[in-house]
Order: C-alpha cells, then structure tokens, then sequence
C-alpha cells in the first residue's frame, strides 16, 4: 500500500541534516510497490528525487516534485562456484550492515569498505571506493526499473560503465532508472588490500601480523581509521568526502612536487597521478574553517560539515570558495563527489 505525503521536511533523510521539504514523500519496501508508483497517472510526469540513505547528497532547495525513499530490503546467497559467492541485496540495505554480513560469513571483497554510509543501491551508481578497493572490483549485476515505462532491466559489469565515483548512471542514463537491487562477486579465498592509507599501521597496533591477516582484522582496522578522522553523521551533518580526488598529468605533477615536495600522490598507468583532495584544501589553508554553520573538518578536510542550521546553498558556497582556492594555489580543479539538488 502506497502513502503518498505531503509537504515533507527531509532533514532526517540526509546525512547533512538540511531542512528543505518534499513537495511529495513515499516510501518504496517492495519492486511491485515502485511498479505500481511509477504506473500512478497522478506522478507520471511529476519529477522524482530517489534516496536512499542520504549520504551524499546535498540539498540546496526545496524539491518541487516527488522524493522517492529507497527500503527495499534482503540479503541472500544466489549461487557460488569453486572460487565465489555470488551475493544479492536490496537497494534499500544499509551499506555497512552488507558489509558485516560478508566479514561474519567469510565473504571477501567488501571489508575495505566498511562503515561507509549509505544504502546499497547508491554503491554501484558512484562506484563507492575506499583504501584501495571500488565497486567495480567485486560487482557482479544490479537490476533496476525504467522511469518511464516501469519495465525492469538487469545490467551486467559493462553496462555500468564504472568510472572512478561514477557510473552510467550519473552519465548517460541519469535519472532514467532506479536501482533495486544488486549482485555481488565475493572471494572465498581473500586478496588482502592493506597498502593505502593507514591500514597496516593499525593492523601493527592491533598486534595483527602478516601470518594472522583476516577479513576481520582488515575491517576493523578500518573502522577504528574510520572512527578516529571522520565525523559521524549522528552528531555533526556530512557526507562524508565532499570532493573527488583529482587526476592529473604527471606532468604537472612533478613540476608541483619540486615546489611542494611533501605533495603525494598515486599513480594511474604512465601518465596520470591521483592526488589526494584532502591534502590540497589543508595546503591551502581550509582545515579547521568555519563560516557560520558551515566548516571544513578539524580533522579531515576533504570533509564539509553543518554544525547546526546551515542551508545547503551555505555549504555550496563554502564548497565553490575551497574549489577556487585549490584553483588559485595549485592550478588543479576539484570537483564535487556529493550529488547537488
């Protein structure tokens, strides 16, 4: 049964706690209820806002149309093979919670990336990544219902074109389809990724050595990084990294490093370098910053935060000031990894 609302403040369904409203609300548990809701010749051409944890977008208005939240729910084993698990979840699963059921069963693949917020429909459409690992490392299919014509469609690893944080469907197919559910590839025997970040360092600090690596061990070191540099969205309103890592000719790397000689960065084949967002807006002068409700974190500049009431084009314009900035001092452009409505 669908309950349609009105007039909705969508405050406590994003992480960045903005207070604008939903012209119109609904909450989606089952595919046959979005079937149905995308059939109802009242919101047919009404335009719809899908969310499902809310965790990287920032909202900068009021949403004249129809704000669809996401709590399709179920995880199940669909079939293995001698080296797999292929796993599937609803869209509307709790991204961490996945990623625990995959480290208690053994399931390898996903401990990297533990504690990050959000829903598991939103994984493969940013291609969600972190300490080395992206979705598209361990994606298998998705399914996901047409706009337009409610007719479902099952996509493969190519058709999701994954980029680094984006797919097809922040590209060509943006805003066509909603995701449902998605398919995952896990290993029975791990690959161990503790090279980025500070991985092995806490794994040292919790005694863990080469010879006793787990899944477990990996997750919880990277809870406890987690833990220790990015604020929780339960006391302070983010979205986590607000801002790509930008790539960059390596050319212009190496002429950045002989004046910036601490600058690091990753490469990307022979001729692109990955460097590190968070270290240029700290560079620049950013970390710590406040303008009213809206701040760059103490602790972690690639973040943005709201410490109470600020609106999100108060948070955008703090953005748009740090991406000039890093412009001015290094010549490099960042761009936004959050989704801006």
């Amino acid at each position: 049964m669908l309950n349609i609302q009105s007039n909705v403040s969508l405050k406590p369904y994003n992480t960045f706690r903005i207070d604008v409203n939903a012209r119109y609300w609904v909450e989606i548990n089952q595919e046959d209820d979005l079937q149905t809701l995308l059939q109802l010749t009242d919101h047919l051409d009404t335009p719809k806002l899908i969310l499902g944890g809310g965790s990287n977008v920032l909202l900068c208005h009021d949403f004249n149309g129809l704000v669809v939240r996401l709590n399709i729910q179920g995880i199940e084993v669909v079939r293995e093979d001698d080296a797999h698990i292929y796993l599937t979840a609803g869209a509307g699963v709790n991204w961490h919670k996945l990623v625990m059921y995959c480290v208690q069963h053994n399931y390898a693949g996903l401990e990297n990336l533990s504690l990050i917020p959000g829903t598991v429909g939103a994984a493969p459409m940013q291609n969600i990544g972190a300490y080395g690992v992206e979705i598209e490392q361990v994606f298998d299919s998705l399914t996901a219902i047409h706009v337009q014509t409610g007719e479902q469609r099952r996509f493969s690893h190519a058709d999701c074109r994954f980029g680094y944080r984006e797919s097809v469907f922040k590209r060509e197919l943006k805003g066509q389809y909603i995701i449902t559910s998605v398919t995952f590839r896990l290993d029975k025997q791990p690959t161990f990724h503790t090279r980025y970040g500070a991985i092995q360092e806490t794994l040292t600090d919790m005694g863990v050595s080469d010879d006793e690596l787990t899944i477990q061990a990996i997750s919880e070191a990277v809870i406890r990084i987690r833990r220790s540099k990015l604020p929780d969205p339960a006391e302070i309103g983010n979205a986590g990294s607000f801002f790509k890592n930008p790539e960059i000719p390596k050319t212009q790397f190496d002429a950045l490093k002989e004046q910036y000689p601490n600058l690091p960065g990753y490469p990307i084949g022979d001729e692109v370098v990955k460097v590190p967002a968070g270290w240029l807006i700290e560079q620049a002068g950013w970390k710590g910053h406040r303008t009213g409700d809206a701040g760059v974190h103490a602790k972690q500049a690639l973040v943005l935060v709201n410490y109470g009431q600020a609106s999100g084009n108060e948070i955008m314009a703090l953005a748009q000031r740090v991406q000039a900035s890093v412009q001015e001092t290094f010549g490099i452009s960042i761009t936004p990894e959050v989704n801006i409505v």
